[in-house]
């Protein structure tokens, strides 16, 4: 009995699919995957399978371990949770620290680098910056003159003007 897949396809005069039927190798690749992809589908569901029991098992030693451990929490909760905060700000202090003691050592290498003259990187964006400034300030100086200069003239007209 042949299926609508076994026809070819037409489509105006043009044929798709083979004429004389489908061919032996044809029929043995969709009917037998090839071994590799039998072997790794067999290896994949071995590795998931495995890894899903595993993590059933620690999922129920966790809860076992809750269990057991809650009368204890419990009890000694008015020493452990003040002791926890102890110590985590006592950690958090010390990274804190050792952070900004890291920080300065790194400042101090660049600037001795940069006073020195060895160019450190972004030595070029610190001068570019500096000269930028610079001008800028060179420009309201200028601005600042011009318009006390300005302001220095119409007070005098006004003076000028009382009298």
């Amino acid at each position: 009995m042949a299926t609508m897949a076994d026809q070819p396809r037409t489509a105006g005069s043009y044929s798709y699919g083979n004429p004389y039927g489908t061919t032996y190798e044809t029929n043995t690749n969709i009917n037998n995957p090839p071994t590799r992809q039998i072997v790794k589908f067999i290896t994949a569901a071995t590795i998931g399978i495995t890894l899903l029991l595993l993590s059933g098992l620690i999922l129920t030693g966790t809860v076992i371990g809750l269990i057991i451990a809650t009368p204890l929490l419990v009890i000694f909760s008015p020493i452990l949770v003040p002791a926890a905060i102890v110590l985590f700000l006592v950690a958090s202090g010390f990274l804190f620290s050792g952070g900004c003691g890291v920080a300065a050592i790194a400042a101090l290498s660049w600037i001795y680098n940069y006073v020195s003259g060895n160019q450190p990187a972004g030595s070029d964006t610190l001068d570019y910056a500096k000269g930028y400034l610079a001008d800028k300030a060179k420009d309201v100086k200028e601005r600042a003159k011009d318009y006390g200069s300005y302001a220095q003239g119409r007070l005098q007209e006004a003076t000028q003007g009382t009298y």
